[in-house]
């Protein structure tokens, strides 16, 4: 049994993935490509769009950033994405949220045609994650299970709760747990006594965006703990879990910043290059 507590590393396992996605594609004498689509100029937006043609960048993607003006119709956004899925030479299409709230969000991303979804968040790849056939997935609980992968953390037989249900990251994440071996309970808003689910977690996956939800009553000594969650406080960011007082009851734990955040861009490195050979067979 483990007893002391060790801090899963997202930055450094990211840094290891984008390595290997660049000594891959150093070789390729076509380099796969990334679209995003930003409509309007959200600030938060600006900043997760920059990141990702970091990566881009380091990797050697072909980068293209299209700015959408945010009165744009949903029928041009529509258009727009058309193009792109008709391009044999864009081979991930990424439309960064949030949308305005004229355009219906889940539309544009079924737009998306499925072997372009880099995001993951299409109905198709999510009913093949649903089915346990390879897809492109969403990248933050894909993150989350490759993180547990370079750590030898192996979830089969576990009982794992995860605590939000959002498209995004909770449903997937349940899913992507129960096709690894792992028994899930998934919680939400709605769940009765949540403190006594997430008491006994082996695996605890929080994902509710509220800061320091989680507190020290509420994990079992020997958990691990998984914090999706990242809010932006006066003192700095912040995860959902009260990271100083539930780190010493913990086997593993994820820090924020740090932890799952940049696992979200190193998987989306590894799809956009995993779209790029689904179109190429």
């Amino acid at each position: 049994m483990r007893n002391k507590m060790e801090i899963l590393d997202g930055k450094k396992i990211k840094n290891e993935i984008l390595d290997e996605l660049c000594n891959e594609v150093k070789n390729m004498s076509e380099k796969p490509s990334l679209a995003v689509i930003q409509v309007g100029d959200n600030e938060a937006s600006n900043i997760y769009i920059k990141q990702k043609e970091k990566m881009a960048q380091y990797v050697g993607y072909q980068f293209h950033h299209i700015r959408l003006e945010d009165n744009i119709t949903e029928e041009e956004l529509l258009n727009e994405i058309d193009k792109l899925n008709k391009d044999i030479n864009i081979h991930g299409i990424l439309v960064q949220m949030p949308l305005p709230s004229h355009i219906n969000t889940n539309k544009v991303q079924n737009a998306v045609i499925p072997e372009k979804d880099v995001d993951g968040l299409s109905d198709m790849n999510a009913g093949m994650l649903f089915h346990g056939k390879d897809a492109l997935f969403s990248c933050t609980p894909y993150g989350v299970m490759e993180l547990l992968k370079r750590y030898n953390i192996n979830v089969e037989g576990k009982h794992a709760v995860v605590v939000g249900r959002s498209n995004l990251v909770g449903k997937p994440m349940s899913i992507m747990l129960t096709n690894a071996g792992a028994t899930v309970t998934l919680c939400h808003s709605k769940t009765k006594d949540l403190a006594k689910y997430m008491r006994d977690a082996d695996i605890l996956v929080v994902t509710v965006g509220k800061p320091k939800f989680v507190t020290e009553d509420m994990v079992r000594s020997q958990t691990i703990v998984i914090d999706v969650g990242i809010t932006r406080l006066e003192s700095g960011l912040c995860g959902d879990v009260d990271y100083e007082n539930v780190k010493d009851k913990c086997t593993y734990i994820t820090p924020v910043p740090g932890g799952v955040g940049p696992m979200t861009v190193a998987m989306l490195g590894k799809n956009v290059l995993k779209a790029y050979k689904m179109q190429r067979k």
